[in-house]
Formats: structure tokens, sequence, C-alpha cells
């Protein structure tokens, strides 16, 4: 059986039973807080230049949301495309039928038809709101559309030790399947155009900012599939906090990378007057539009590129300080996880497997809610893969080879060949999804269910 087919009676089953119909009726008589409306959007990201996708509320990304972290909110997510829809809710510790994913239970928001979904947000942080339907060769559905935004909790005490807060959402355009170039090889996800927020480099309103200002950036990477790499030429980030989580050493970089659906927040201090370009380090992809000017007051002249020095991006210097390796121990049960590829066949797409087998046949990840367990992301393949496991976090203690601790994430990215290790308790109960948040990957195999026994 394949996704799209288990997501079609997994839809049909999910619809059975009086209790839930009469626990929506309850929440539809409730004041929704937000509403979105899943919609046909036309997105004009440089002059002459148009996209038309799917978007929340008339645009793409959607509307900043924010909450306060521990008090309920109700959204009303109305659908006015002919396709079921979902909206996941990235990063949240929330139950399994609000979580936004078909695999976990969650219903539909039906075809011209409204759903609500009533949560208590937490943790606090950066997280971010998207759809997590399948789309497999067809690019206009799931996250290759514009069904997209960030979402911050706000935290019970906030120091706010920082002047200016800015919203970067990154995202790919017009994709379509190639080889690349060559002439045999698997189908991979190529981009046309690019943008930051809804408009590409030179043709949305810059950045302002003032000599001596701290500006928060939290930046969100909504692509389908590609990892990106940010400099802002002139400036060092100090990062603070990855996935929405306080980094235990916060550091300064020339450079942040961050895979599908990783989020960095970063404090720039503005200390080099004029107009700069804060964008894609790759130039084809920068130039293409993933980049936005930065421009000090009076500044003159167009915005300048200088690109950063070369280095590689390594989570664990944001870590606790002194670590050691974690001695094994037998309340800490390991669980490996192997990920490989099957080629399919020339100018086809790869299947991908995770303990050798693909989705929905894959075997489950089984815990005990209160226990602790030991998650070895072993990447078998020559590919990067950025996993994500839904309604928890996790601590990575390895990552290719070198200690870490104190970093908490939901997605991290297990480069090609190489092995990360991450601590896990498992102390959200229910069905939990956990997959490659490559588009492609997690379409064709990449996907499993971790489930509490």
């Amino acid at each position: 059986m394949d996704r799209r087919k288990f997501l079609t009676l997994a839809g049909a089953s999910a619809c059975i039973g009086a209790a839930p119909r009469l626990a929506a009726q309850a929440l539809a008589q409730e004041r929704a807080d937000v509403t979105l409306e899943i919609a046909p959007v036309t997105l004009e990201i440089a002059p002459g230049k148009t996209i038309k996708t799917i978007g929340y509320n008339g645009s793409a990304p959607g509307p900043v949301l924010r909450f306060a972290e521990g008090k309920r909110v109700t959204v009303e997510v109305t659908n006015a495309t002919g396709t079921p829809e979902f909206v996941h809710w990235h990063g949240l510790f929330i139950p399994s039928d609000v979580d936004g994913a078909m695999e976990e239970g969650t219903p539909a928001v039906p075809p011209h038809g409204m759903r609500r979904y009533s949560f208590v947000p937490q943790p606090a942080g950066t997280r971010w709101y998207h759809s997590h339907g399948f789309a497999g060769r067809d690019m206009k559905r799931a996250t290759y559309t514009g069904q997209y935004g960030a979402l911050y909790v706000e935290p019970k005490n906030d120091p706010a030790r920082y002047d200016a807060e800015v919203f970067l959402v990154l995202h790919g355009w017009d994709p379509y399947l190639s080889t690349m170039g060559e002439d045999e090889g698997a189908l991979e996800v190529v981009y046309k155009s690019f943008s930051v927020n809804s408009r590409a480099l030179g043709h949305g309103e810059p950045v302002r900012v003032t000599a001596g200002q701290r500006v928060m950036f939290r930046i969100v990477n909504a692509s389908a599939t590609l990892e990106h790499r940010l400099a802002l030429a002139g400036h060092t980030f100090t990062v603070t906090s990855l996935d929405g989580n306080t980094v235990p050493t916060p550091r300064d970089v020339a450079t942040l990378d961050l895979g599908p659906a990783e989020r960095v927040d970063a404090v720039v201090t503005m200390n080099q007057p004029g107009a700069w370009i804060l964008g894609e380090v790759d130039d084809a992809i920068r130039e293409a539009g993933l980049g936005i000017e930065i421009e000090y007051a009076n500044s003159n002249g167009p915005a300048q590129w200088i690109a950063p020095p070369k280095g590689k991006w390594d989570y664990t210097v944001f870590g606790a300080a002194g670590v050691a390796d974690r001695s094994p121990s037998s309340e800490i049960q390991t669980i490996p996880l192997i990920f490989r590829h099957k080629f399919a066949g020339n100018h086809w797409v790869d299947n991908w497997t995770v303990n050798g087998k693909s989705f929905p046949k894959t075997d489950p990840i089984l815990v005990t809610a209160g226990r602790r367990y030991k998650l070895v992301f072993d990447n078998q393949s020559d590919e990067a893969h950025p996993v994500h496991l839904h309604r928890h976090s996790f601590e990575l203690v390895k990552f290719a080879g070198k200690l870490a601790a104190g970093i908490s994430k939901d997605v991290v990215v297990v480069p090609a060949r190489s092995q990360v290790e991450a601590e896990l308790l498992a102390n959200n109960p229910g069905d939990t999804l956990f997959h490659c948040h490559q588009q492609l990957h997690m379409d064709f195999g990449f996907m499993t269910l971790l489930q509490y026994v």
C-alpha cells in the first residue's frame, strides 16, 4: 500500500464514531482565537514574477502567529480548496489528534469545510505551522505550496535582550523534478526562484535598522527540500536558540545553516552602517531571490554582498562546556534507526527505508511513557537528512563523532554517511510521526511512527 492510499483509508476511519463528532460540536461553539483560510493565492515575488499557489489568509507566508505559553488557544481553519488539508503545528508538545498529521490520527480539514484545533501552546520559542499533506511527484501540493508561516510561543518570562525582532521565512518556488542535467540518475527537486517572506531579493521592503541596535532574527527554513546557508555581509550572528530552544552556549558565527524545517534565533549587533544583503551563500540561489536587504538609517547606494569565510556548521559548539561521554546505562534503551535508499530506476524517484522498510510497512518505534531512550540516527546514504520527531524534542549527545550536551531540537540534519545520537524522554503519549523533512524523501518511504506501549 502506498502512502496516498494509506492517507485515504486513514482519513475515512478517522471520521467514524460519535465521540469525535460530539467533541467537534462542543469545540465549534467556542470563539476562535485565530482564523486561517486555506485558499489559492497569487503572489508577486518580483515585478512581473507571479507565483500561483495555495496559502493562508491570502498570503504566503501566512500571518505570524503569537501565542502565550501555557494559555489554551482555538484556531479555526477553513479550506477553500477541493483537497483535504492538514495544518501541522511544528515543534509544539500537543496531543496527536490536533498535531496535524493524518498518520497520527488527526482528522483532515475537509474540502470546502472547516476544522478547529484547540491546544495549549508549549514549549516557548520559535515554532512554525505548515501543510502536512502528501505531494509525491505533484509539485503543487504540501510543503511545495505557500502553506507555511512562523509561530512564536511567548515565554512566561522573557528578558528580551534585543531592541527589535524580525521574522524571516525562506522558501523556494516553481519546483520541478530533474536529474540536475545528468543523462541518467534519480530525480531531485529543482527550484527556479526563491523568496524571503513574500518577496525575492531586491524587490521587497528592506529591514530598516539603526547603528547600535541589537536585532533578533527569528529564521524559519520553510523549503520543502533544500538546506540553506545564510550570511549577512559585514556582520556576525550570535546564535541564542536552535529550533526555538535556548542553547547552553550562545556563539558568534559568520553563517547560519538551516535544513528544511529548522529554525535559528540569532541576534545581530548593527555596527556596520550601510546597506547590506542577508542572503544565501550560494550565488545562484541568492541571485534567484533568496535574500533580503538590511538598510541602516541615512544609508546611500545599493545593498552590498560580501561572501563570508568558508566554514562548517557545527551544532556542538552551542552545547554545554566540558561534555563527557555518557556511559551506557541499563535504564536507557538504545534504538537504532538506519536510513538507506533504494534506487528505483533512472529518471525516477528513489525510495527510502528506515531499518530496511518503507512506510507504511516500517516497524514502529516502541517506547514507554516516562522512560529515556537513545536514538541512533545512522545515515548510510550519500545524502544528508533533516529528520524530525513530532510532539517531542530530543537532546543531541553525539554529532558525527563529536560529543554534545544541552542542545534540544526537533529537527537535526544527519550528514551523509554519518551517525547522530540523541536522547529522548518519552513524555507525550500518543502516536508520534518520525520522518525526513525533505518532502520527496518523506513521500517515498522515509517515515515511521513512534508508539507508546
